[in-house]
Formats: C-alpha cells, sequence, structure tokens
C-alpha cells in the first residue's frame, strides 16, 4: 500500500516475535507470504495482506488499480513478488496479525504464540529503502518510477 502526502509514503510491517524484537533497519517488509498449492500469487498478495494487518486491501484501497512490481530474490532464496495499490489505513482500525506458535525460551518446553508481524507503518520513500529487507528496496525504485 503506498499513498501521496506531500511526498509519496511505503506502508511496511516488521516481523513479530522473540528475534526480531530489537531489528529494525533492513527488516521490514512488504507484507507479504508463501503461495499454497496453485494458488494464483496476485490472490496470494491480498490474502496475506489481510493476514498480516487484520485489514481487507479493499477496505484501504483508495481505487481498485494494482500496479504489478514485479520480483526479486532475497538472500536466504526466496522469490519475492509484489503489487501496489494506493490506500490509507482505514480511521480507527486496529492492526491485527496471525499468529505463529514456537518454543520460548529456546529448549524451555514452553510453546508460545507470537504475531507475524507486529506493527504496519507508512513511511517516506527515503526511509522506507532503509528499513525494508535489501533485495525488496527494488519495489520502492519501481513503484517510484511508476507513480511518477
Amino acid at each position: 500500500m503506498y499513498r501521496v502526502q506531500v511526498e509519496l509514503q511505503v506502508f511496511l510491517v516488521h516481523p513479530g516475535g522473540p528475534f526480531f524484537a530489537s531489528k529494525d533497519e533492513g527488516f521490514w517488509s512488504i507484507p507479504k507470504g508463501e503461495i499454497e498449492g496453485d494458488e494464483p500469487s496476485f490472490q496470494v498478495a491480498l490474502r496475506e495482506f489481510q493476514e498480516e494487518t487484520g485489514q481487507e486491501v479493499e477496505a484501504c484501497a483508495a481505487s481498485p488499480d494494482y500496479l504489478e512490481l514485479g520480483s526479486v530474490m532475497q538472500s536466504n532464496g526466496k522469490e519475492v513478488q509484489a503489487w501496489a495499490f494506493r490506500g490509507e489505513w482505514p480511521e480507527g482500525a486496529s492492526f491485527r496479525s496471525n499468529l505463529f506458535s514456537m518454543e520460548w525460551p529456546p529448549r524451555s518446553g514452553h510453546i508460545r504464540y507470537f504475531p507475524e508481524v507486529d506493527r504496519g507503518v507508512f513511511f517516506n520513500a527515503q526511509e522506507a529503502k532503509a528499513k525494508i529487507n535489501p533485495a525488496q528496496s527494488a519495489f520502492i525504485d519501481r513503484l517510484i518510477e511508476l507513480v511518477r
């Protein structure tokens, strides 16, 4: 999701859980997830936005137009495909993410649940490029070119 308020701003999410609690620059991401079966990647993008933010894209989108941003390969070998839409966080809406479980603390035998992402924020393009996973910064460059 992006918006233009004097300048371009990009909505990014921060990974949840204890491993990322104190990590910032280079760790934020676009809302994303894995393709399940033969699900079309665009449908995965819509589903993952909802699962990671608690908001349907339609509730945030200013228009039904989507900009295809292509794909990038992250250093972990995962390919990420992205689309952008112009939108705004719904006034009064709370941010909520789906949960994952893990043993925490390690080797304690205790299973705890954590949000997949713990927050979402609009950043200007320069800030977003510093915050986002380095491979995904190409999406911001592509968005800038498309929005011009």
